[in-house]
């Protein structure tokens, strides 16, 4: 570090984030399975949205963003006028940290939860607050008993990424009933869609004016490369973060094909489908040869091993046949490979090399 030139508190205590392995050295048929990624790509209207989107390239985006808000509006039946785009649902993470932790504050968040509710709490100088889950769930009244008169954050992954697992509205509803008055609870949703009959949380948001809700298009909409995300909440906390957000923060490109993604009914069905019907195969296959899995929400399995040294030879198996899987030692649980659900091809060959290492164990 310089002797001088220091950068602020908690910044220097940041590890810094890793994404899924995407490269095998010397391979050229790998799959990527490591970061939950749709396996069929974005639909047919997102990828004619990309091939217009070259003839404007000369032209500052709107900064209100008012196309995009209006479309998920009408599609999830809220409130137009109270949701803020971002890019990745990371960049709104990140706002709230900004707008409402600082020095002598703290962001509670679950045991196993997102890397970057720590991240984006070190960043904003407040201090990071993990409170314990049971079995890789997150528990309500380990939060509630956590939480503190310097709690201001509260972040909840529903599903949970990278466990697959989620708790019931009526749960998160007793938790926001519970936290203090000075904190905001957030509903991460990033794998909302895939979990039937639930909307994320956006009734709730509604109903209280302490719930904030986070989504993107990085999963089921196949566009995880374009970086769109969003946020929806009360009045009072989207014009706060409306303060921080750069005026011209998404690109007419990425404004235009969300949109367009957001009206391709036809991929989002297939894509659910899919995801659901290989996931609940996978599992199957994965816990008949003893490899237990907890039930999914997601789009993803977290396979876990008798012990990390298993979960590592496996991870091995897996990489010299080019199946790349996401360990997550990071996140607390080194017996653990989370398993992206990818097309049927994919998920057989999991379950092939997978069967034959567990074989190889007995």
């Amino acid at each position: 570090m310089h002797a001088h030139i220091r950068p602020q508190p908690g910044i220097m205590d940041i590890a810094l984030y890793q994404g899924g392995t995407s490269k095998i050295a010397g391979r050229d048929d790998v799959v990527k399975l490591s970061s939950n990624e749709n396996p069929f790509g974005p639909g047919d209207l997102a990828r004619l949205a990309y091939a217009r989107a070259g003839h404007d390239l000369h032209r500052y985006p709107p900064t209100d963003h008012a196309g995009l808000r209006a479309a998920l509006g009408a599609h999830f039946g809220i409130d137009a006028s109270r949701i803020i785009c971002g890019a990745g649902s990371d960049e709104i993470i990140s706002f709230l940290c900004q707008a409402y932790a600082g020095p002598g504050d703290e962001v509670l968040y679950s045991q196993h939860g997102f890397l970057m509710y720590r991240i984006s709490a070190l960043a904003a100088g407040a201090t990071p607050v993990v409170a314990p889950e049971r079995d890789r769930t997150a528990d309500v009244d380990a939060l509630l008993a956590a939480a503190n008169k310097r709690t201001k954050l509260v972040f909840i992954a529903n599903p949970n990424n990278p466990t697959g697992t989620m708790i019931p509205l009526e749960e998160i509803t007793r938790l926001a009933e519970g936290l203090p008055k000075q904190a905001l609870l957030v509903l991460d949703g990033a794998y909302a869609e895939y979990a039937e009959n639930y909307d994320g949380g956006a009734a709730l948001v509604d109903q209280r004016d302490n719930v904030v809700m986070t989504r993107t298009f990085s999963k089921l909409f196949g566009l995880g490369g374009l970086r769109v995300g969003w946020g929806y909440g009360p009045q009072h906390v989207i014009d706060v973060l409306n303060r921080l957000r750069g005026p011209f923060n998404l690109s007419n490109m990425q404004l235009d094909i969300a949109e367009a993604a957001l009206g391709d009914t036809a991929h989002i069905a297939r894509s659910l489908s899919e995801n659901a019907r290989l996931r609940d195969w996978l599992a199957e296959k994965l816990n008949a040869i003893g490899v237990v899995t907890d039930r999914s929400f997601a789009n993803f399995v977290l396979a876990r091993f008798r012990d990390a040294a298993q979960a590592e030879a496996c991870n091995a198996a897996l990489l010299s046949e080019g199946l790349i899987v996401r360990q997550v030692g990071s996140y607390g649980l080194p017996e653990g490979l989370r398993i992206t659900i990818g097309d049927e091809s994919a998920c057989r060959r999991v379950a092939h090399v997978i069967g034959a290492f567990m074989e190889s164990q007995q």
